[in-house]
């Protein structure tokens, strides 16, 4: 089985932490789904609105009904737990 996400370097994995697309995490700003993984530093940099990042995630918060998906790029801290760990898919799902 195959990753889609491209390996990333030990000080941003530990950054990222499980954040990965479909993990669900809380912290006390909420809970938040997360959508996509953004490792291309140029794109994560975009999204955030800043000179430089080196990866970002899209979350949408499960607690509001109208959370819209937003881009965030703060590190994982042990005020983040986890609380549905993210499912490994395979490139490519086999045809039905």
């Amino acid at each position: 089985m195959h990753s889609i996400l491209p390996r990333l370097h030990p000080s941003v994995e530990s950054e990222i932490g499980p954040r990965r697309p479909g993990a669900i995490y809380q912290n006390v700003d909420g809970r938040f789904e997360v959508l996509a993984l953004i490792p291309v530093p140029a794109d994560a940099a975009q999204l955030l609105r800043r000179a430089a990042a080196r990866w970002a995630v899209i979350v949408r918060d499960t607690l509001r009904p109208d959370g819209q998906p937003f881009a965030v790029g703060s590190v994982w801290t042990t005020s983040d737990y986890l609380i549905r760990p993210a499912v490994d898919l395979p490139v490519y799902a086999a045809a039905a």
